[in-house]
């Protein structure tokens, strides 16, 4: 089937399109084998025969242009013994050799170009359907913060004012129930912002706003947002500079906000695997050309089935987590790590808990 490239679009044209062209080419043949066969042979007529090519190339497809440009070829060469008895010189039988070359050429030269114009079509199609897609992906995200998050927030505001005492007197009673549903709503919106971080990462890319952060910093941060969690499952968290409680700054080039993910989501982990009593610590380590980052709690650990897929999408394994979590937190810390140029992986403690560590390039400029 023939296709025509007009303005960023592949046209196909319909039957009486095709009849049309297919009687254009007739009535060119006619016109150069009248002129072909009633002249001298040492008039050579037969490059006119690059209209009808040219019309099987760009209107009747490549099978027709495979047959007009042959039918040209072999009436071009045919020309030389007919009409008979005409004297024919080599300079002639030459001109029509070259000629005959040169139709061929445009037959095969206008198929490839209009192949190259089909091509660049469909490449123009593809990348207009994958920007509607964009477009429609924006506004699902779009859609989602505002139909998710804006009622949740509202929700978290009302219940905090209420446990405040603004909407009246709150009897003791109350007040657990408040902090309850406190929690469990921090904790949808935190579901669906990670959701919304892990959709845009997988469609877009993550898109990093690097500058020179001090891990120490964003760390201390974290854990001062996780203080009411931390209490809710009675653990301790900690934090350390390797064999030394000596406070120093850990530069690297990196995104803050990210890595405010990464650390609250290795923290959370750690706070929803450890007994209640138990330990959480983060421990800092400087190396040659690395920062290196554990995050280590003391629960049961991670079996050797799971360590292979803890940092799959929606994987959650079987553990002694007192807090059921997306399966996306330890995916998201991946994506983000990653995109920092680093690694991160997990072990088991010895004798009991896991270990995650991250490493990321120092800026050796701020040590």
């Amino acid at each position: 089937m023939s296709r025509r490239f007009i303005k960023g679009k592949i046209f196909t044209p319909d039957k009486n399109s095709k009849w049309s062209s297919l009687w254009q080419v007739i009535c060119l043949f006619v016109v150069v084998l009248v002129l072909e066969f009633t002249t001298h042979v040492d008039y050579v007529f037969g490059y006119l025969y690059t209209g009808p090519i040219l019309i099987s190339a760009f209107r009747l497809g490549r099978k027709a242009t495979l047959y007009t440009t042959l039918v040209a070829v072999v009436l071009t060469i045919l020309n030389i013994w007919l009409p008979l008895g005409e004297v024919v010189q080599p300079s002639t039988i030459a001109s029509r050799i070259i000629a005959s070359i040169a139709l061929i050429v445009t037959g095969i030269l206008s198929d490839r170009n209009h192949q190259y114009e089909i091509a660049i079509a469909q490449q123009q199609a593809k990348l207009q359907s994958q920007e509607q897609l964009a477009r429609v992906r924006e506004d699902f995200a779009s859609t989602l913060t505002h139909d998710l998050k804006t009622p949740l927030l509202g929700a978290i505001e009302t219940l905090k004012a209420w446990e405040q005492g603004k909407f009246g007197t709150v009897a003791p009673t109350h007040y657990k129930v408040l902090e309850k549903m406190i929690r469990s709503h921090q904790s949808t919106l935190q579901l669906v912002e990670t959701l919304l971080d892990v959709y845009r990462n997988d469609t877009e890319g993550l898109q990093l706003q690097l500058a020179p952060v001090d891990l120490v910093t964003i760390a201390q941060a974290a854990i001062a947002s996780l203080t009411d969690l931390a209490a809710s499952r009675q653990v301790y968290i900690s934090l350390r500079y390797g064999d030394s409680d000596f406070r120093r700054a850990m530069w690297v080039n990196g995104d803050a906000l990210q890595l405010a993910r990464v650390f609250t989501n290795l923290l959370t982990n750690g706070i929803n695997h450890s007994r209640r009593g138990g330990k959480v610590e983060v421990v800092f380590e400087s190396q040659a050309e690395y920062c290196l980052v554990k995050v280590l709690d003391n629960g049961l650990g991670i079996t050797d089935a799971q360590l292979p897929h803890l940092f799959e999408r929606f994987y959650q394994g079987h553990s002694d987590r007192q807090a059921k979590g997306s399966g996306l937190g330890l995916y998201l810390t991946r994506q983000i790590i990653s995109a920092h140029g680093g690694t991160i992986w997990a072990e088991n403690r010895l004798p009991q808990g896991a270990l995650f560590c991250f490493r990321l390039p120092a800026l050796s400029v701020y040590t």
